[in-house]
This record gives structure tokens, C-alpha cells and sequence, in this order.
């Protein structure tokens, strides 16, 4: 009688020892089919596939990932900055209208027209579920590795370019803001085309010729800096003296001579930059004096609107405000403070930077040599 107990003994914990297995396995099985079920997979700018939680709460955005995160309304997600937002800059929209948020957060790396290097252990510490970054591929799977965190690469972005929309897209898609993004795609759409559906019919010998000048690129410059295919101007279906020269739109330095051969009607000047104008003109009187716009008093502003990547929203007011200059009856109907004012109110939800530009000398004016 005793074997007999002893035998059902050990039958009974065999099953139990088996039952408990299945169980211990099924929800093994279980628990990695919710984690799976909980991650998704986002392709970004360079085709890499990277893997993300399904609900990211945390992101640390470097090189030009801010400033579209500032536009997709996802501002509340960032967990660290660059150094360069700790520095107030009311040329980077974004930056100085975030700027009391931006100067509380962690710094994460450094980033500016030098380049860019993350701070690797404070994102580590930081553990934000993905970085987003407008870096190369080589750099971003470098990344990836030394931290262990899932990093998604975008574009810098080109003004009215498809990779602009596109890196647009990847931020909507990694930070739950698809519907915002797609409404600032559609938003920057919709103003590209009305500013070519007004220029459009308008014939060349009712053009005139427009130039920009004292722009910046790896510094500020006088007159003689310029973009070649200048987007603004190539929107308004201007013509522009050096919009034929490249294919491309590129910063570069031309020969006075060239300016005064080409002799623009209208002059936009970056406003930035206009004292190193002013200085240029006390040592060459005789060169501006010869120039038609300025015998015509057709100078006028333009602010620069690259710095640190593409300010978008500066851009588009450019283009509205150059508008009602070159065509005015075309544009009659636009107040262009107004106009920014709507630009800068959707993109970044201020509706008082356009006058703290303008109170810094910045807005939208004349320009008057030598003042």
C-alpha cells in the first residue's frame, strides 16, 4: 500500500511540474508577443528601419530636429537640447519664441554651422525612448551603438523641398503627431502655390530685376553676398541676376562689378548685416550711387532666414512681404505684418514675434544708405 502512494505520489508532481512548465512557457510566450505588439518599426531619411516604442514620451533632437518638432507642436516631448538653444537668438524663430522652455533642459550636445557632436553620456542618462537627427547614416548607427537608444535620422531640409515634407512626415510618424504634421505640410503648400498662382501670368518686361544681398553663410557678408537661385525669388517667379548661374541654391560671394553690370530695380538687403554695408558705402559712395535701385530709393529688408538649418516661417513672410515690393498689384490685397503674423501664429504659435523683430530694427522697412 505504501509503493502504491509513493507512485501516485510522483505521478502527481510530474504532472504538476509539467502543467506548471506549459504554463511558465505560454507565458513567456505571452509577455514577448506583448512586447512585441508594443514597439513599431519607422523608416527614416536614409531607409534604415528603427525600431520604436509604440507610445514615445521622451525625445532628444539634434541638428534641425527642434526646430520641426517645434513646428509639429511636439515641444512637450523634448528631454534635452543643444547647446545652442541655451543662447536666446531672435533669429531663430523657434529658438526665441521657446526659449524660457529651452534654457531649462538638459544639454545634449552641440550643434551650429561648425557641425555637430553629441554629448553621448548625458543622452544615456537621459534615456529617452528615440533620438531624431539630422545627421549622416554613418553617424546616426554610430550613435545608436555607443548609447544603446533608437535613433531616427531626417533631412536638413530644403525651403518648399519634398524633403522637407518628408522629414516633416518621419517626426509626425515617430512623435504621434501625423495630423499636425500633415496640416504644416499642407499649410507650407498651399502659401508656395499662392505666391506662384499670383506670379505666374505676369510677363518678364512687366518683371523687374531683383537682387539680394548681405546675406549670411558661414558669417554675415555685405553686399556682395548672395544666394544663387534664390528660393524666395524663384516662389515669386522673379527675375533674379544670379538665378540662372547654378543649379542649385548656394551662398556665395560676387563681384560688385557683376551687381552693377546686372543692375538690379529692387535691392532686398538682410538687415543683419546692413552695418556691413553701411561700412562698404562710406568707402564706395560712387559704386551704390551708380546703382538704379538706389538712385530709385528701392532698397529694402529681407531677413535672412537660415540659421542653424531653415527658418520656414521667416521665409514664407519674406516671400509675402518681397511680393507686395515686386508686384505690388498682384499682392495689393496682402498686409505683409499681417501676413507674418499669420505665418508665425501657425508655425510657432506667437503672434507677437514679427513686432519684437521689428522693435529690434528687423522687420519689414526701406533702407536708407549710411543711416
Amino acid at each position: 500500500m505504501k509503493k502504491k502512494i509513493n507512485v501516485l505520489t510522483i505521478v502527481f508532481l510530474m504532472f504538476t511540474m509539467f502543467a506548471v512548465g506549459c504554463s511558465s512557457t505560454e507565458k513567456t510566450e505571452k509577455t514577448l508577443s506583448e512586447e512585441k505588439a508594443g514597439t513599431r518599426i519607422v523608416t527614416d531619411a536614409v531607409g534604415r528601419e528603427v525600431e520604436l516604442p509604440e507610445e514615445v514620451t521622451t525625445v532628444v533632437p539634434l541638428a534641425n530636429a527642434l526646430r520641426m518638432m517645434c513646428y509639429a507642436d511636439a515641444l512637450d516631448l523634448v528631454a534635452g537640447v543643444e547647446l545652442g538653444e541655451t543662447e536666446k537668438n531672435i533669429v531663430k524663430a523657434y529658438n526665441w519664441v521657446n526659449f524660457d522652455t529651452f534654457k531649462e533642459l538638459p544639454v545634449v550636445g552641440e550643434g551650429g554651422s561648425g557641425g555637430y557632436t553629441p554629448y553621448e553620456e548625458e543622452i544615456v542618462q537621459l534615456n529617452p525612448d528615440v533620438i531624431i537627427c539630422g545627421y549622416s547614416q554613418e553617424d546616426a548607427e554610430s550613435l545608436q551603438e555607443k548609447t544603446g537608444i533608437p535613433v531616427v535620422v531626417i533631412n536638413g531640409g530644403t525651403l518648399f523641398g519634398e524633403d522637407y515634407d518628408e522629414s516633416l512626415k518621419i517626426i509626425g510618424e515617430v512623435c504621434n503627431k501625423d495630423k499636425r504634421c500633415e496640416e504644416v505640410i499642407e499649410f507650407i503648400k498651399k502659401m508656395k502655390a499662392d505666391l506662384n498662382s499670383r506670379t505666374a501670368n505676369v510677363t518678364d518686361e512687366n518683371k523687374p530685376v531683383v537682387y539680394t544681398g548681405a546675406v549670411s553663410f558661414k558669417g554675415g557678408h555685405g553686399i556682395e553676398g548672395t544666394y544663387t537661385n534664390f528660393p524666395p525669388f524663384t516662389a515669386l517667379n522673379a527675375i533674379d541676376i544670379f538665378g540662372d548661374t547654378e543649379a542649385i541654391s548656394e551662398g556665395v560671394l560676387v563681384e560688385k562689378e557683376k551687381i552693377l553690370t546686372a543692375d538690379p530695380d529692387i535691392i532686398f538687403l538682410d538687415p543683419n548685416n546692413i552695418s556691413l554695408v553701411n561700412e562698404d558705402y562710406t568707402a564706395n559712395k560712387d559704386f551704390y550711387n551708380s546703382l538704379t535701385a538706389v538712385k530709385s530709393d528701392k532698397l529694402y529688408t529681407m531677413l535672412g532666414y537660415n540659421y542653424y538649418y531653415t527658418n520656414v516661417e521667416i521665409a514664407l513672410a519674406d516671400c509675402y512681404y518681397a511680393g507686395t515690393i515686386i508686384y505690388p498689384n498682384e499682392f495689393s490685397d496682402i498686409n505683409p505684418v499681417e501676413k507674418a503674423n499669420e505665418i508665425f501664429s501657425y508655425l510657432l504659435g506667437s503672434d507677437t514675434y514679427y513686432q519684437e523683430l521689428a522693435d529690434a530694427g528687423l522687420g519689414f522697412n526701406k533702407i536708407t544708405l549710411g543711416e
